[in-house]
């Protein structure tokens, strides 16, 4: 097989195992604004970088806007050469092609002028914006699949890679020209966030599903959906303390490296000190950790812990912990899992708290937040990085509620804290439910946040009923 060429955007390469055959046709197919057009900026300017002569073919925007617009995102198409043939080009314009109406514009002339640009040319990369515009032409359906089929096998048979761009409103254009194109890129976008995925590449493997496309003043940029399987590194089992004996015991030992912990219970109840107070720890071996908030601010984190002896400032400045909030509704589930990857495997990361799965949820905004949430624990535990997930329930006392995604399954080990209401007075206790590498303490201690830091009490053996929420003492 021929080496294959890329796109111009990384991301999208990934997901063409690669990039592009060279000397075949793709289709990019997708509504208005969803980026087509820019998909075909890349690739071209990718073709300039490498010093190759490309070739781009308009049937509804000028040179001039063509190079304007690129040139807004930071894409220089100066050098390229641009076959116009808009009704408004002008024959007279430099390094541009033309035909003046659109009575003129007939199958005939675009394929002389289209002929006459690629021998002139002979350029490797070729784009035709859009195939659409073609429709209007002819509006018979045979003469417009010959044409089509002509013209894909005339560019890829002089040596040139083609990408044809259609509009997918069009209920005849998409069908047909996938039939004649080896490739098919699909762009959609909707209230959430923007979608790529190839549904069709004949001679290579791809990745299936959709995958996150953002657009920007830099241009595209494609975030592949996280296939865990594909990633591993070898890793020393360890035992991770979390610097509290009682925790530990509770623990039998303490967190094997590489597994998920949930930590559950109702607001304030000291869920994120807890996680921390294992990132001290971690600290205290040179391991960085990242916290990754989506609901509290990076300062009110600091701040807090601080007033409980975690020593978070000085964690940030050796380097051993990073505290990264994440806006609300500002990032695809395939933009949160790119960026806890390139974290993870640059800055050699060896924990990671997300906190909370409620504001990953929200933060995320995909249906499927779930499933993509058990794709970034089973990568990380294959990276040996151990995980954190911090949920918030519901309810401050009451029957107890590990998490209201139903996500226990991802979990090899379950913190609880809780409020108890005991003689008036509001306390709160800490237990295990589930320990999936080892035993573990069965019974619930008392759990407190002093200025000296988490303390945790002998276990709670003269009450009963704390998860029902019904504390009673035992006489």
């Amino acid at each position: 097989m021929k080496q294959k060429i890329s796109t111009g955007v990384s991301g999208l390469d990934d997901i063409l195992n690669g990039g592009l055959i060279p000397g075949r046709s793709y289709l990019v197919n997708g509504g208005p604004g969803t980026g087509k057009s820019t998909l075909g900026y890349h690739f071209l300017s990718r073709g300039l970088h490498s010093g190759e002569k490309v070739l781009y073919i308009s049937l509804g925007e000028s040179k001039q806007s063509i190079v304007e617009n690129a040139g807004r995102i930071g894409i220089d198409l100066s050098k390229a050469a641009i076959l116009d043939l808009t009704p408004a080009g002008d024959l007279g314009e430099t390094g541009s092609y033309s035909v003046f109406s659109s009575s003129e514009v007939e199958q005939q002339p675009i394929v002389q002028s289209i002929s006459e640009a690629v021998e002139e040319q002979n350029p490797s990369r070729v784009v035709l914006d859009s195939i659409t515009m073609l429709e209007f032409l002819n509006s018979d359906p045979y003469q417009l699949r010959n044409f089509g089929l002509t013209f894909t096998n005339y560019i890829c048979s002089s040596g040139a890679t083609l990408i044809m761009i259609t509009e997918s409103f069009n209920r005849h254009q998409p069908r047909d020209a996938a039939f004649w194109a080896d490739g098919v890129i699909n762009l959609a976008y909707d209230a959430d966030w923007r979608r790529i995925s190839v549904t069709k590449y004949r001679g290579s493997e791809f990745r299936h599903g959709n995958h996150a496309f953002r657009l920007s003043d830099r241009g595209a940029a494609v975030y592949p959906r996280l296939q865990p399987d594909i990633y591993d590194r070898s890793f020393q089992e360890q035992i991770l303390s979390s610097g509290i004996p009682e925790i530990d015991k509770m623990l039998n030992g303490g967190i094997e490296k590489g597994t998920t912990t949930l930590i559950t219970g109702a607001s304030g109840v000291g869920k994120t000190n807890l996680g921390l107070q294992f990132f001290k720890e971690a600290a205290s071996r040179n391991e960085r950790s990242v916290v990754y908030t989506f609901e509290e601010s990076h300062e009110l984190i600091r701040r807090r812990s601080e007033q409980i002896n975690i020593p978070v400032n000085t964690m940030i400045e050796a380097g051993n912990l990073e505290i990264i909030p994440v806006e609300p509704l500002s990032y695809s589930p395939d933009e949160f899992s790119e960026m806890v990857r390139r974290d993870v495997e640059h800055n050699d990361t060896q924990l990671v708290m997300i906190d909370t799965m409620g504001g990953y949820g929200i933060a995320v905004r995909d249906q499927n937040k779930l499933e993509r949430l058990h794709a970034l624990t089973v990568y990380l535990q294959n990276m040996g990085v151990t995980c954190f997930l911090i949920n918030e329930t519901p309810n401050v006392t009451g029957q107890l509620v590990t998490t209201d995604m139903h996500a226990s399954y991802l979990t090899d080990n379950i913190i609880f804290l809780r409020y108890l209401e005991i003689g008036g007075e509001l306390r709160k206790a800490i237990g295990v439910l589930k320990k999936r590498l080892s035993d573990f303490e069965k019974t619930i201690r008392e759990f407190q946040i002093t200025s000296g830091g988490i303390q945790v009490g002998a276990p709670l053996d003269k009450i009963k009923g704390i998860l029902s929420g019904n504390p009673d003492i035992i006489e």
